[in-house]
């Protein structure tokens, strides 16, 4: 069963997703919130799988309640995804950095929004692959130089490209096909990514790759 929060200052938002979530097989919204501080309140108390999380929200909004919940090492498991419209982009940098595991635009399909809570809670892929490369692309162009990042070294030419593919928005699938191995190779390829570059998941290797030169702003592979 994947246990979802949902963040929203605004209660039909919440109603409307609640009733979209609950009605499916093996998703179940456990609890919700009005604000950051009670979405970080409740994650720690209930440790959903995914919370969606709403940038503009009163007292602590959505991105510094994504940080708080990203930094305490017993909500390592918790996935946060961050909900937004389109003249909101400039937060998906942002959102991203903060430990968000990707993003979705507030008035997607019901399907979409449930396709979303499952691959996020799986751990396999961003959001909304075509729409990340652009925006997260975009808004990664705000890194101009990018830093040393020491542990850029212990990866191998391999785990290079895995990295690049991952920042492109490629799934494990894509990524086998894009270097000729199976799914499982591929796979596996990541976790020693996420595991030599220390980080959370997939979407925190896209601004390590941005952040570092990896890959630059625009490119799609």
């Amino acid at each position: 069963m994947i246990r979802v929060l949902l963040a929203d200052d605004q209660n039909l938002v919440r109603a409307g997703f609640r009733s979209i979530l609950d009605g499916e097989d093996g998703i179940s919204v456990v609890a919700e919130a009005g604000d950051g501080a009670e979405a970080v309140r409740l994650a720690a108390a209930e440790r959903p799988d995914v919370v969606l999380m709403d940038v503009r929200m009163p007292a602590v909004d959505g991105l510094e309640a994504t940080r708080r919940i990203a930094a305490d090492a017993r909500l390592a498991a918790v996935k946060v995804v961050i909900l937004t419209t389109f003249d909101l982009d400039d937060y998906v940098y942002g959102a991203l950095k903060a430990g968000a595991s990707g993003f979705l635009v507030k008035d997607t399909e019901p399907a979409e929004l449930v396709h979303a809570v499952r691959v996020v809670a799986r751990g396999d892929a961003l959001l909304a692959p075509s729409v990340t490369r652009r925006l997260i692309g975009e808004f990664a162009d705000r890194v101009k130089e990018p830093p040393p990042a020491p542990l850029l070294n212990s990866l191998t030419e391999r785990e290079r490209e895995v990295l690049a593919g991952v920042a492109a928005g490629l799934s494990n699938d894509e990524l086998a096909r894009r270097l000729l191995v199976s799914p499982a190779t591929a796979k596996t390829h990541v976790s020693r990514v996420l595991t030599k570059l220390r980080a959370r998941d997939r979407a925190q290797l896209v601004v390590i790759a941005y952040e570092s030169g990896v890959v630059r702003p625009g490119w799609l592979g």
